[in-house]
């Protein structure tokens, strides 16, 4: 029997899963890294605050909304309630904003994805590959530490590595026969691949990418077993992946209705600027910090400053400002908006007018080198967000210990992406695995996709890129496949 048939198989491979000692010692080496992380970088601040008192007031009050003193709970439509809803059943469980218990809870999560991105690579590319693939995730430091972060990135990373372990499933029971019953593409692995990609739209509103990198896919797994020859075989055909893109939005259907009901206005995801109706939005200073905006220690520094906090004009870079009068009014701006730091139409139209000057000045910095150096930040910067380390590593002189570990930190990060990038290589130049083609579009599109929309972003995150690294590790543990397929016979 050939090695694709084997794989064609919709068993596990017998000797393609990790052996238990090598599963248990990568589970436990995982699970030490993420309890040290909770130990020692846990942080409760910011969104974080923001889900929880959804969450409590949800549980309370019955309102999906916010605190403000001792009045009720004001509602709210920033957030989706994909993360919140998770947050409650903590407090129900383990009692009101104990954030610990939730950080414990998102580090099962969390090893479990590792488990099944292992159990996803050993059905594709065998044992070598599973093993690889489970200890780059469980030692994965960039996805491990933010389980000690009550947000919701761990959930997105377990919902992107269910989607994909649920898409091959089904891809399997779709084209291999059963002893039992015909292969059939309405199977539990379908509505598994439906409800995690609907649940991963309600942690994060552009979640909706990944389905939309997954539904093409499905629709080349259906088409392409027996090639439809009309336009009803192709509609019939077609029934499974137009069901998966019903049930997907289903769950946004009650959500969208009641925004409507609460501020009557059509609002099926979470706004852009995550603003309730009513409340500004502001275009000026957004516009004139996407001039010059590019790394995170500006993304803090300014972005999340305006609208509560002063802003330094110290704390901007040279690209900031292309003249020396251009310098003298950015002073003179932000010496007014610190006199308050509450922005006023005035203030606004003043940003707009500095942005436009510096977008006329140079379109090609404006619409393409900064939004790909952004992208380019989120992707390669070293992740030490979660650390305290200063913002600006580089030029901690007093510190050499923090650039020598950011350098470092960088480099594995680096190492991720080259990994993988070697891994998408040999994939594509193998001919061993021809029915992991569907699989293969649906990882590439969805980074793609990812990168795309993190183009159009004013601010730059690395969190924002940590949806990569579920493929990213797939991808690199295929560098690991031996030169003869393991399996052939």
């Amino acid at each position: 029997m050939s090695s694709n048939s084997i794989r064609a198989n919709t068993s596990v491979i017998p000797d393609a899963r990790p052996g238990a000692l090598v599963v248990a010692l990568a589970v436990i080496a995982g699970l030490l890294l993420r309890l040290w992380f909770v130990q020692h970088t846990a942080r409760v601040a910011g969104d974080t605050l923001i889900y929880g008192d959804i969450a409590r007031n949800w549980l309370d009050h019955g309102i999906y909304g916010f605190s403000i003193s001792a009045a009720p709970p004001h509602p709210t439509l920033i957030r989706l309630p994909g993360y919140p809803a998770f947050l409650a059943v903590c407090f129900a469980l383990f009692g009101r904003e104990h954030y610990t218990a939730v950080m414990y809870v998102q580090i099962a999560v969390d090893l479990c994805a590792c488990l099944l991105l292992s159990a996803l690579t050993a059905r594709l590319f065998g044992r070598r590959a599973a093993v690889a693939a489970l200890w780059l995730a469980a030692l994965c430091p960039f996805t491990a530490s933010y389980v000690s972060a009550p947000l919701a990135e761990t959930l997105t990373l377990a919902c992107i590595a269910v989607a994909f372990y649920a898409l091959h499933r089904w891809q399997q029971v779709c084209h291999s026969p059963h002893d039992d019953h015909p292969p059939t593409p309405f199977n539990r692995w379908l509505y598994l691949l439906a409800a995690t990609l609907s649940y991963a739209i309600l942690l994060r509103p552009e979640q909706g990418l990944l389905a939309a990198a997954i539904l093409p896919a499905m629709l080349w797994i259906v088409l392409k077993q027996k090639p439809p020859i009309s336009s009803a075989q192709i509609l019939r055909k077609a029934t499974p992946v137009l069901l998966t893109a019903v049930l997907i939005l289903l769950p946004l259907v009650p959500w969208t209705l009641r925004n409507w009901h609460t501020f009557h206005v059509f609002q099926p995801l979470a706004p852009r600027y995550a603003t309730d109706p009513g409340e500004a939005i502001p275009y000026g200073f957004n516009r004139w910090f996407r001039t010059w905006g590019v790394d995170f220690a500006s993304t803090e520094n300014a972005y999340w400053n305006y609208n509560g906090a002063p802003i330094f004009i110290g704390d901007l870079p040279t690209r900031a400002f292309d003249t020396d009068a251009q310098y003298a009014r950015t002073d003179a701006l932000l010496s007014d908006y610190n006199q308050t730091s509450n922005p006023t139409p005035a203030i606004e139209a003043r940003f707009a007018a500095l942005a436009a000057e510096r977008i006329h000045s140079d379109l090609l910095r404006y619409y393409v080198a900064l939004p790909v150096a952004r992208l380019l930040n989120m992707a390669f910067r070293p992740r030490t967000e979660m650390f305290n380390i200063q913002l600006e590593w580089w030029n901690s002189r007093a510190h050499p210990g923090q650039i020598i570990f950011a350098t470092a930190y960088g480099a594995l990060n680096l190492a991720y992406f080259i990994l993988a990038g070697f891994g998408l290589y040999r994939w594509h130049s193998l001919s061993s695995f021809p029915e992991s083609a569907p699989i293969k579009l649906a990882m590439v599109a969805s980074i793609a996709l990812r990168s795309a929309l993190l183009l159009t972003l004013d601010n730059a995150e690395p969190r924002y890129t940590l949806e990569f690294f579920p493929v990213l590790i797939v991808l690199a543990s295929i560098v690991f496949i031996p030169t003869r397929p393991e399996n052939s016979q």
